[in-house]
């Protein structure tokens, strides 16, 4: 029997519908094609076989936070050959040659000395990085993030870099937060998201919106949802 923290094959199967059932209506309330909102399976703490079951319904992109437990992951799957693999927890200095060699996008870069290093340890065969800027929209002391005013200079650094993509932006707004300041973060997002657009014509990706908030987010032009909880179950210890 499964524990409260493992969830049955069938209830994956089911939980990944309601999931894209829940983008779809998200986008036709926002008057957008469901084409443009990538589902983003955050496998944190779950099994490889997890992994798997999910790629067999169809799912391809999948984010993991630990290195460690990443890599494991990615050497038992290794026949999965189209499997993107998706860097968004914190990195650490000590960490980024794994992450350059081993992950096919990275969601948490704040500052120039992870990008010299990420452009450095790149393997050139495995064709540039794929880079979001992390950005702390509420200013909270325990998240990591540039603040809005800081963007276009680490954007600029990025895409200098040879091995590197620039693709846009992640935020993780405050939960706690009140609803309408959230969706003043979530507006100044998606402002942030297009000003970017304007001077870096690759950029095409707004990381933004998880389990609890997926809706909020696909209103203010989220191209990507990172769900966890709604897919895999309560996470593992």
């Amino acid at each position: 029997m499964p524990t409260s923290t493992e969830i049955s094959h069938s209830a994956l199967h089911t939980h990944f519908a309601e999931v894209k059932q829940q983008i779809k209506h998200a986008a036709e309330a926002a008057n957008r094609s469901i084409d443009s909102i990538a589902l983003l399976a955050v496998s944190k703490t779950k099994p490889a076989s997890a992994i798997a079951e999910l790629y067999g319904a169809g799912q391809r992109q999948f984010g993991e936070n630990y290195v460690q437990e990443a890599l494991d992951k990615i050497t038992e799957l290794h026949e999965l050959t189209d499997i993107i693999w998706h860097f968004i927890g914190p990195l650490q200095s000590n960490k980024t040659k794994d992450v350059a060699e081993n992950f096919d996008w990275v969601h948490s870069i704040d500052r120039e000395k992870l990008v010299r290093r990420l452009n450095d340890q790149r393997p050139a065969k495995r064709g540039p990085l794929n880079i979001l800027i992390q950005v702390n929209i509420d200013n909270e002391a325990s998240k990591a993030g540039v603040g809005l005013h800081d963007i276009n200079a680490l954007a600029a650094s990025i895409a200098s870099a040879d091995r590197l993509q620039l693709r846009g932006i992640m935020a993780i707004p405050n939960p706690e937060a009140t609803a309408k300041e959230q969706e003043h973060s979530f507006q100044q997002l998606q402002k942030a998201y297009r000003q970017l657009q304007e001077q870096h014509s690759e950029v095409d990706t707004l990381s933004l919106g998880m389990s609890n908030d997926l809706e909020l987010a696909i209103k203010y032009g989220s191209t990507m949802v990172r769900v966890g909880t709604a897919l895999f179950g309560a996470r593992n210890k």
